[in-house]
């Protein structure tokens, strides 16, 4: 499924203004660079964004719950532990990023793209996930519970320790992925592509004794 899924790409204009986010009037930001500069620590809610590239920006702990990304690309940047809860993402890539514990649980994400990124820790919990691909990335003790999925792919990406309770894995493919242990429901694995050597990983998680 991850080589099939057919991802919307943002819709980025040719020219974007130049523009210092720590300067912002308002809370609606569109057709804008925002380049080699950090965020500093800041609450706010319901901030939108719109054909926005965001370049080598590093945020400090920031909260943006309610955040609207439409159409916006996240190139090298730092966003460990930044809350997007509740977040509205549409047509959005992250490529290169550090993600470490970024939180987008009960968030909404449709055509998204996670590139050699490092998401270790992140957390998806109760969010609903529709045409996303994650690819070459790292997802250790991620938490996926009860998140809904549509038409979701991995591709090439560390799932050691993930949880998946309570997520429903049918027709996703995770067999170009690596993982030793995933906390996963029983009723979750039908239907969940994987490797001939995952499959043994899967019938021992699963509480079965092989035998060789």
């Amino acid at each position: 499924m991850s080589q099939k899924l057919k991802i919307q790409k943002p819709k980025i204009p040719t020219q974007l203004t130049p523009f210092d986010y720590n300067e912002r009037e308002d809370s609606y930001i569109n057709m804008a660079l925002i380049s080699d500069c950090s965020i500093s620590q800041e609450e706010v809610e319901k901030v939108r964004f719109e054909e926005v590239v965001f370049r080598n920006v590093t945020f400090l702990d920031g909260s943006f719950r309610f955040v609207q990304l439409t159409d916006v690309i996240f190139e090298r940047c730092d966003l460990s532990n930044v809350d997007f809860t509740d977040g509205i993402i549409h047509r959005v890539e992250f490529r290169d990023c550090k993600l470490l514990g970024l939180n987008l649980a009960d968030a909404a994400l449709r055509n998204v793209l996670f590139e050699n990124c490092n998401l270790n820790m992140g957390s998806f919990g109760y969010a609903d996930l529709k045409e996303m691909r994650f690819e070459n990335c790292s997802l250790r003790s991620a938490d996926f519970y009860e998140t809904k999925f549509n038409k979701l792919g991995f591709k090439e990406c560390d799932l050691e320790d993930v949880n998946f309770t309570g997520t429903t894995l049918k027709g996703v493919d995770l067999s170009t992925c690596k993982f030793n242990h995933l906390n996963l429901s029983l009723d979750s694995v039908a239907g969940c592509v994987v490797s001939a050597d995952q499959a043994i990983g899967f019938a021992r998680l699963l509480g079965l004794e092989i035998k060789e």
